[in-house]
């Protein structure tokens, strides 16, 4: 974990700056690809993913190494052509898996947030889930197990075969000539993220477009159907846990109020978005039924509440970027411990970004804990012997920011909420 944490020290300052080239581009040409607040939730999301796998929160219940080792006939050795065929083989079971999220009302629960964002652009690719318990790749990896490829060679390759599916989430591209036969482009990924009848749940590959002409789910993005984004259920919220856990909590909650025992069952694994008739008819829940009149959710936050609710991130990232660089220097627990403050901090901030009436409780426990903490430790995780005054400024940072969530609650928040009710009347 301690060397995931050293590569996103450099990973996310190269996503930072093409998301910040992006929005120069769109900026400089006079298109509109980027809200704001959008942008900020699928960043949160983004902080949310990348602190979960360093934490290794992620149950393996069959690793590669051990698949391979009981299933290998070649022993072979890490040459190109062993880490192309692992590139080819991540791919192969990237195609297959991402089929199974689509497809699977289980599965959707740990792919829906990645759709979540009404947008496309460069933002929402780091929408990625945290509600995984486990990985089931592995399953789709027994061709290149039986190859014998190593497993340090998939260790490599899986980072750059994730990483490289970053680019091609933008509107600013269009089509790219003989490529768009080969690779996956934005163009085709536009498709994938349209909830248009016609492009939903098409072109489902990752890096090599071939395996969706293979298997039957290619669709070209057409010139008179422009694509609209998200799901066909709004998740309506910028809180990257609720957007994370929602089908979830729909399909537990489905399974307990229906009276069929069988339903109970296979609601887990019925085709995405299926629910039994005796609920559904009773919990109706709402879904777009034309997209192209659909209106996009939205809380119109003012320009200072935004501005706060960017300074929060902004901090929580700082944070966050302490932790990966002294992850070697904290003690297990106290990882965990941080790890789990800085999503305390997250659903703090979103949750403000929501206009919740209830947004000050998560503010106070994200406040009040830190401020625990630092009494117990007499420190912010080893932050004295790297800046003395660290633990002052940190301990300022939570009461500042409580002060601050304090007032937008009692004036905006609140202010929204009593113009929703005159509204309702």
């Amino acid at each position: 974990m301690e060397s995931y944490a050293k590569v996103l020290n450099y990973a996310i300052p190269f996503f930072v700056l093409l998301l910040l080239i992006e929005a120069a581009i769109a900026w400089w040409r006079g298109e509109k690809v980027i809200r704001s607040v959008d942008t900020l939730s699928s960043l949160s999301s983004g902080l949310t993913n990348v602190i979960k796998d360093v934490l290794g929160l992620t149950l393996v219940i069959i690793s590669y190494d051990w698949l391979e080792q009981q299933i290998g006939i070649i022993d072979i050795k890490a040459t190109w052509l062993v880490y192309l065929l692992a590139f080819i083989g991540l791919d192969f079971a990237g195609y297959w898996v991402h089929r199974i999220s689509h497809h699977v009302n289980y599965f959707w629960n740990t792919h829906i947030v990645h759709h979540s964002s009404e947008e496309f652009n460069l933002g929402c690719a780091l929408r990625q889930s945290i509600s995984s318990l486990f990985g089931i790749t592995v399953f789709f990896l027994v061709p290149v197990a039986i190859l014998g490829i190593p497993g340090e060679v998939i260790a490599l390759t899986a980072p750059l075969h994730l990483f490289a599916q970053y680019w091609y989430h933008t509107r600013l591209i269009g089509r790219m000539g003989f490529l768009e036969h080969i690779l996956v482009t934005p163009s085709h990924h536009r498709v994938h993220h349209a909830i248009n009848k016609e492009y939903l749940d098409k072109n489902l590959s990752q890096i090599f477009i071939v395996w969706d002409k293979m298997f039957g789910t290619f669709q070209e993005e057409l010139d008179d159907v422009p694509p609209i984004y998200g799901v066909t259920r709004p998740v309506s919220t910028w809180n990257p846990f609720i957007i994370n856990f929602m089908h979830l909590w729909t399909l537990m909650q489905d399974a307990w109020r229906t009276r069929s025992i069988v339903d109970k069952f296979r609601i887990w694994f019925m085709p995405t978005g299926w629910r039994p008739a005796d609920v559904k008819e009773k919990y109706p829940i709402d879904s777009i039924t034309d997209p192209y009149t659909y209106t996009k959710y939205d809380t119109n936050l003012s320009s200072t509440l935004l501005f706060w609710t960017w300074t929060q991130f902004t901090v929580t990232f700082l944070l966050m970027m302490y932790l990966f660089n002294y992850f070697g220097d904290i003690d297990w627990p106290g990882v965990l411990v941080y790890g789990g403050w800085l999503f305390l901090a997250i659903f703090s901030f979103t949750t403000l970004m929501d206009k919740r009436s209830w947004a000050l409780w998560p503010e106070l426990i994200s406040a009040f804990a830190g401020l625990f903490i630092i009494y117990f430790q007499g420190d912010w995780f080893g932050m004295n012997a790297v800046w003395p005054m660290g633990k002052y400024v940190v301990a300022g940072w939570f009461l500042c920011s409580v002060l601050v969530s304090t007032y937008f609650v009692f004036t905006e928040v609140k202010e929204s909420r009593l113009d929703q009710g005159l509204q309702a009347k």
